[in-house]
């Protein structure tokens, strides 16, 4: 048995005959009668109380302690006192992935998991408390892959608690927690018509921007980032180097997700509209951090800027400049008086994406080549969203069946 146990109730003393006695303590009667103490592998002593007739409890729970720590298995009792908003702050404050991912998770766990789970003590989850969070998670917040995001930082969260042997188990790793799972979307891609009466619902500063998201399929961040040196009309390549985030309440210059740079083919027509819109709105040098607010500042010749030559921002874009196009194009109401344009979650620029995706495919191109020319990580996550857009083979396969057997039920008999 680790450590040992002692009676705070009574104490060993000499006698005058020079033996040894038990006597009664100070504290005899009152408190907890038993504390069982013991050192742990980082060499601290910790203890437990235990009330009166509790002591073979404390044996128990000190052989307990030493067969955790004989098989590598140590818990301290103590670290799960730490409750989820301080050890949630602490988790924040170490994290190591890149600052806009940072900020992503921060915003998850302080809106949307302390307000729930801050109080209480880490050791004392157990799978319930995560079943019940996630059900009042479904009510307030409808958007199922959002929800799945929340679960996935928090679980990483309580994977920290685990190695940092502040729990032993994950609670939402329990057979009885299940994850949220966004229900399936199929992309549906925008017709020609559609795109096109977007365009020509946008300002006319704006209007080449769904130009160079339909047809070089560019992420919104990575338009408006988009810079003189990127366009080498003669070779008909269009080079993505970076893109416009915000970060910290600022925008910054950064590379494209993932670090992906990558180079698209520029067809003559798109070439011809930035052509045209550069000599009518001339690039304009815009001066951002890089990756960070207070990286260093990196100056790039923006083809697409606000009217008085700032960097874009998404946010007053969205709301301002393209629902505006929306409504124009009839996609979503016109804006009521006094109040703010429609959602439209499904389609923002992105939509130009899936437009040129679908457009490359129903030419024939391949998957391979699209995943390159969207900067996705492999062709496989490509291919699982825009498989459905694939153009069929029912009728290749029924001309190629009929090519071999047609000939041979079309001939006459041998005699």
């Amino acid at each position: 048995m680790a450590g040992h146990i002692q009676d705070r109730w009574y104490k060993s003393e000499v006698g005058p005959d020079g033996k040894t006695r038990r006597v009664k303590t100070d504290r005899y009667g009152t408190g907890m009668r038993y504390r069982a103490r013991y050192v742990g592998p980082d060499g601290t002593e910790q203890s437990q109380s235990f009330a009166d007739r509790q002591k073979a409890k404390a044996e128990k729970w000190l052989t307990r302690i030493q067969a955790d720590m004989d098989s590598g298995q140590f818990f301290d009792p103590k670290a799960g006192r730490i409750t989820f908003r301080d050890y949630a702050e602490k988790w924040l404050g170490g994290l190591t992935t890149d600052i806009v991912s940072q900020e992503a998770v921060r915003r998850r766990i302080r809106l949307h998991a302390v307000p729930y789970l801050g109080t209480r003590p880490m050791g004392s989850f157990q799978p319930e408390h995560v079943r019940t969070w996630l059900s009042d998670l479904t009510t307030s917040l409808p958007n199922a892959t959002y929800r799945r995001a929340i679960y996935d930082s928090v679980s990483s969260l309580f994977n920290a608690a685990k190695d940092d042997g502040v729990i032993r188990s994950n609670p939402c790793h329990a057979q009885s927690v299940k994850a949220p799972e966004p229900a399936p979307r199929l992309v549906q891609p925008w017709s020609e018509k559609r795109v096109l009466a977007v365009r020509a619902g946008l300002p006319d500063r704006f209007a080449a921007t769904v130009d160079v998201g339909g047809g070089c399929g560019l992420r919104q961040g990575e338009i408006f980032g988009l810079e003189r040196e990127n366009i080498d009309v003669a070779a008909g390549w269009l080079n993505v180097r970076q893109q416009i985030k915000r970060v910290g309440g600022k925008l910054v210059f950064a590379p494209p997700k993932r670090g992906k740079l990558r180079d698209v083919p520029l067809s003559p027509v798109t070439a011809a509209a930035l052509c045209a819109h550069m000599e009518r709105f001339p690039p304009v040098e815009v001066k951002l951090p890089w990756k960070t607010p207070d990286g260093p500042l990196v100056a790039r010749q923006l083809v697409f800027t606000s009217a008085v030559g700032h960097a874009i921002w998404r946010s007053y874009f969205d709301d301002h400049v393209w629902k505006g196009a929306l409504a124009s194009a009839g996609v979503i109401p016109p804006r009521q008086r006094g109040k703010r344009y429609a959602a439209a979650p499904n389609d923002g620029m992105h939509a130009l994406r899936h437009f040129y995706a679908s457009m490359l495919l129903d030419s024939g191109e391949s998957i391979k080549a699209l995943s390159v020319y969207l900067g996705h990580s492999d062709p496989g996550f490509t291919l699982r969203i825009y498989t459905h857009l694939m153009p069929s083979s029912e009728t290749r396969t029924r001309a190629a069946v009929a090519a071999v057997f047609g000939g041979a039920q079309s001939a006459p008999e041998a005699a």
